[in-house]
């Protein structure tokens, strides 16, 4: 007589990023987790562990949050001045806070482009209100900005005082950059007691042809015209700013990073920030090496697997630190390969766009049905 067969749980960690412009990575996560768990028979199961991850750029407060630390919400000032409801994430020592939900692209009222007057001054705002909570550090999560002004209006949030030549008072936006006449500060106390980490892998310097205005301004409605005076306010601002006796400003404007962000990465790094890999940050952060270590099997992935990706992105990251398990990929699209995803360490890649005929990367509920299938036929192919 045969001995029946103990059922098997497979453990898997679901471990993705956003799928930009569609489904944030809890999102992501919980739709797959769902396909997984429909798999499950009297042969096994599924057991799924959910961590949605962020690199540094937008959705790195939610993906704290989902991670455990407590949201707490706060009104800043929008990307064009209006009143925006935000949240940075916190944990009682590490604050996380982000430009997407301050100042950033999607914020823009009625999605209007603002290259010259967008400012970054919410997300100066935001900080202002984690130190208010007595961190011991804040983790600046800078992609996805709408502004191209240097950090300018953050720093009229944290104790900077610009003025134009008639002694107004001057807010941060690409346009005032060349404005500038006087420039003042009054320090915070808060900001010399508290370790500021800019988590980004942007390396652009925040000048020339591989700077802020060339290679971001464009992704921000800026027009050729608007890239020049963008690109000469900034020159401007940096001049004005080494004028006023900060040291470092000249040299901290050729700096990796200080680019990113339309220039928030040279403000950041003029207050003393560290900038770091975002992806490999936030998996420390997030505590990702411990979660990985009790599954079986890891799945992760991006809206588009592409060059980018094995360039260091999210789930390249991911899987470099998955040790021997079997790693597989998920996607809304995949424009690499079977023959390259060695070079990724994955064994297998699920794409959205081999499941439709139809585009995915606009519609939040095709896109979720679709992993739900993929979750499904994942599971199958585990147990």
């Amino acid at each position: 007589m045969l001995t029946p067969t103990a059922p098997t749980t497979v453990r898997a960690l679901i471990a993705p990023d956003k799928f930009k412009g569609s489904l944030t990575a809890a999102e992501v996560a919980e739709a797959l987790a769902a396909g997984l768990r429909s798999a499950g028979s009297g042969s096994g199961s599924v057991h799924c562990e959910l961590l949605p991850l962020a690199d540094g750029g937008d959705g790195s407060v939610d993906a704290a949050v989902a991670a455990g630390f407590t949201r707490r919400s706060y009104t800043v000032a929008g990307p064009t001045g209006q009143p925006v409801r935000s949240s940075i994430a916190f944990d009682g020592f590490t604050a996380v806070v982000e430009v997407a939900n301050t100042c950033g692209l999607g914020l823009l009222p009625d999605g209007k482009l603002d290259p010259l007057g967008a400012s970054s001054r919410g997300f100066g705002e935001a900080v202002l209100f984690a130190l208010s909570l007595k961190p011991g550090r804040i983790v600046l999560a800078l992609g996805g900005s709408a502004s191209t002004d240097g950090g300018m209006g953050m720093l009229t949030a944290l104790g900077y005082s610009f003025r134009d030549a008639d002694g107004r008072q001057l807010y941060g936006s690409g346009r005032a950059l060349a404005q500038i006449h006087t420039v003042h500060r009054t320090a915070l106390p808060e900001l010399a007691d508290t370790e500021l980490i800019v988590a980004s892998d942007v390396h652009n310097p925040l000048l020339g042809t591989q700077g802020a205005p060339a290679v971001f301004g464009p992704q921000k409605g800026a027009s050729p015209q608007d890239i020049a005076i963008l690109e000469q306010g900034l020159e401007h601002f940096v001049a004005k700013l080494a004028e006023a006796g900060f040291a470092d400003a000249t040299v901290l404007a050729g700096h990796e990073g200080a680019g990113s962000a339309g220039g928030l990465g040279y403000a950041c790094q003029l207050l003393g920030a560290k900038q770091v890999s975002g992806a490999d940050y936030f998996l420390d952060l997030l505590d990702f090496n411990t979660r990985k270590d009790s599954c079986d099997v890891v799945i992760t992935g991006e809206g588009s697997l592409d060059e980018q990706t094995l360039a260091g992105k999210l789930p390249a990251a991911v899987a470099r630190r998955s040790g021997s398990r079997p790693i597989i990929a998920v996607a809304g699209r995949s424009l690499l390969p079977k023959a390259r995803w060695p070079e990724m360490a994955v064994t297998r890649v699920y794409a959205l766009a081999d499941y439709t005929n139809q585009d995915s990367a606009k519609d939040p509920k095709l896109s979720a049905t679709l992993l739900r299938r993929i979750g499904r036929d994942i599971g199958a192919s585990l147990l």
